[in-house]
């Protein structure tokens, strides 16, 4: 699940396709850059995460905040919730 701008999207393809829509070229992709600014183990397969992300492009630098909640699955961390404004 990602939530962003535009609302809710369910799906790895869904969200996929997003971002293929969004960031068509790489003036749009740009360098991104994750800052962590906490974790917190929820149980010990599920972390909770906050952080602060920076896009630096051509087209013009964006930032924001996220949360990702990553669960590890069949012995895989995955995120399978990520909140970014």
């Amino acid at each position: 699940m990602f939530i962003g701008q535009s609302g809710v999207t369910y799906g790895y393809q869904n969200t996929l396709n997003n971002y293929k829509r969004n960031y068509k070229d790489t003036a749009h992709m740009g360098k991104l850059q994750f800052t962590i600014l906490q974790v917190k183990p929820i149980s010990a397969d599920t972390y909770f995460v906050v952080g602060k992300w920076q896009l630096y492009r051509s087209v013009g630098n964006v930032d924001g905040h996220y949360t990702l909640l990553f669960r590890k699955i069949k012995g895989v961390w995955k995120i399978v919730a990520d909140h970014s404004s």
